[in-house]
């Protein structure tokens, strides 16, 4: 999760986060590149007390600065391209979770699973257990398995929320009457936090997101139990 003073993103756990802080990075080099090379001519420009006639007429300069700013888009927007699409693939899902938007909790379902579904309403303050983080915990946590493509679809019961969690790369729009999905693979086991991103009302800061990867063979127990509950 985020640190007090961070600057970068938060570690990457899942692939789709990792190309995206590859882009940033790539695209920073640039802006960089251009940044540097706007201010040095800014300064030459104000500095320097030389004219020549051939700077009003010269071909080459209007060519090299047509075709240059084409280069840079062109870097840009290939990698973007391909960042793009691999966001918006659902390849062969393993599980598919169903997540609802209300004012102002979310709802889950294991959509391959027979009754196997909860609420998450966030903890209050002066509930925490020690080692909890204020505004972030929830009373029930979405668990997945590690290593397993997931696909989730995203809904709105209300009014537009948005399901977001920066670690995994996923931020989904849930809107009332559609059905959003993406889908995102955990590379390690963690806890991941979010948060609703989209202003949904007076509680919108109060409906965090808490996503726990764990190994397949755990998330197998946790559904028996779950499961079992459900049937008592």
């Amino acid at each position: 999760m985020a640190h007090p003073s961070q600057l970068g993103f938060q570690d990457a756990a899942s692939p789709i986060m990792e190309e995206l802080i590859y882009f940033h990075d790539h695209t920073l080099m640039i802006l960089i590149l251009i940044s540097t090379l706007v201010f040095y001519m800014i300064i030459v420009m104000v500095s320097t007390k030389l004219t020549s006639m051939l700077v009003f007429d010269a071909q080459t300069i209007e060519l090299v600065w047509t075709i240059l700013p084409v280069v840079f888009l062109i870097l840009i927007a290939l990698p973007s391209l391909n960042v793009l699409y691999l966001m918006d693939e659902v390849d062969a899902p393993h599980l598919t979770l169903k997540a609802v938007g209300h004012q102002w909790y979310w709802s889950y379902e294991y959509s391959d699973y027979q009754d196997l579904s909860f609420d998450a309403y966030m903890v209050p303050t002066q509930d925490l257990l020690p080692g909890q983080f204020r505004l972030l915990e929830t009373d029930n946590r979405v668990v997945v398995p590690t290593e397993t493509p997931i696909r989730v679809m995203v809904s709105a019961e209300d009014v537009l929320h948005s399901w977001a969690v920066p670690a995994l790369g996923v931020k989904l729009d849930a809107v009332p009457g559609r059905l959003n999905q993406t889908s995102f693979l955990a590379a390690r086991p963690g806890v991941f936090y979010g948060q609703c991103s989209e202003i949904c009302g007076a509680n919108h800061s109060f409906m965090p997101i808490v996503l726990e990867a764990v190994p397949v063979k755990h998330f197998e127990n946790w559904s028996s139990l779950m499961l079992e509950d459900a049937s008592l």
